[in-house]
């Protein structure tokens, strides 16, 4: 059985991906895995780390804005993809897969679309409350499509193979939180605010949390990621202090989220999956320049089931979000019941379901052969 991925550009199209590649592989250990990509996306890195063979194709983005070089640029736009699209065909030629699995971002477009042209089938898995535009143009000819929230289904029409399943991701085995926050040196017995950005970091986020730094100190633990960007910055001004364990990044998600009561954070594909599979009360500032404002949607799925609360970019530094975010960490019987519908919102399967829907459509295609 052969599979090919596609999906990249950013780790939220990717890692899902490399989640289903590696389910399907623990099923079906024979399977023959390869990935199609960018040299400019995430995957070019992050696939051969896995041993994964990874394919390189020339897609191309759409430019957003109104800018005369974006508009210039997307002139030019249907003759990139049908160039994209002859190489994608090439590559199906030549690696002959049983099922195509496209997880978004621009690259996964013309590999997608040259499938269906095939006849191959294809599955797509979408993160975002609001489907990209690429799930949208693919979804008719789609054989599956897979969604994280229930909420997407009115983006597709009843015709449309839409399954639920959620958003493959890591999975974390949890640990008392007073173990988890002793491993970042603060105070075991305190409640504890975990803030991250992601990898690169969140500006805002450390505006906020350096404006209110000192006060928080006297309540709460505070756990913080920075991200690379600011670290350097942040760090020179913010000294050493008790219950505060700070870093540019966190290798040990697995003991920040077991360490912490709260978390303020993005509101990325990923990110919300993590906080239903384990159940965790957050406080989401969406990232506003997401593509179709995405984390928006994200975050206001899990807003309007009581699962997080949403605050705006822009506002995050105000007297009124800093005294939501206390008001939040001091009641205990909120923060139980958040975690609660956050859980329910969970698919910590999503991986092994949608390993098995691979695994059937490549396996009837091999049928039909």
């Amino acid at each position: 059985m052969k599979v090919l991925l596609t999906g990249g550009g950013t780790g939220g199209h990717l890692f899902p991906a490399i989640a289903i590649a590696e389910e399907i592989l623990r099923q079906k250990p024979e399977a023959k895995i390869a990935f199609a990509g960018t040299e400019r996306g995430i995957e070019a890195t992050e696939v051969p780390k896995r041993n994964f063979t990874l394919h390189l194709i020339s897609a191309v983005a759409f430019k957003r804005g109104y800018s005369l070089k974006s508009l210039f640029e997307n002139l030019k736009f249907p003759f990139r993809l049908m160039q994209s699209i002859d190489e994608a065909k090439e590559l199906l030629e030549q690696e002959e897969p049983d099922v195509v699995i496209g997880t978004g971002g621009f690259v996964s477009f013309p590999v997608v679309w040259a499938a269906q042209d095939f006849g191959i089938p294809t599955l797509i898995q979408e993160q975002n409350a609001k489907p990209g535009w690429a799930t949208r143009w693919l979804a008719a000819r789609a054989d599956e499509v897979h969604l994280t929230f229930e909420s997407s289904r009115h983006y597709f029409s009843k015709r449309m193979p839409c399954v639920m399943t959620g958003n493959p991701t890591r999975r974390f085995e949890l640990v008392a939180p007073e173990e988890a926050r002793c491993f970042f040196k603060v105070n075991p017995m305190r409640k504890t605010l975990l803030v991250f950005g992601g990898s690169l970091g969140a500006r805002s986020l450390n505006t906020a949390i350096e404006k209110r730094l000192d006060d928080l100190l006297t309540r709460v633990n505070v756990i913080w990621q920075i991200g690379k960007t600011d670290y350097e910055a942040v760090a020179t001004r913010v000294q050493p202090k008790e219950n505060l364990w700070l870093s540019a990044f966190i290798d040990r998600m697995d003991l920040a989220y077991s360490a912490a009561d709260l978390v303020l954070c993005r509101a990325g594909a990923s990110t919300i999956a993590e906080l239903t599979n384990i159940g965790m009360a957050s406080v989401l500032v969406p990232y506003p320049f997401a593509a179709d404002n995405h984390q928006y949607f994200n975050a206001k799925a899990l807003s309007e089931k009581g699962a997080a609360i949403l605050i705006p970019n822009d506002e995050i530094s105000s007297d009124e979000s800093y005294k939501k975010i206390l008001s939040l960490l001091e009641d205990d019987a909120k923060r139980k019941a958040m975690k609660q519908v956050a859980k329910t919102l969970g698919k910590p399967n999503a991986a092994e379901q949608i390993a098995q829907s691979a695994i059937r459509l490549a396996s009837q295609k091999m049928v039909e052969q």
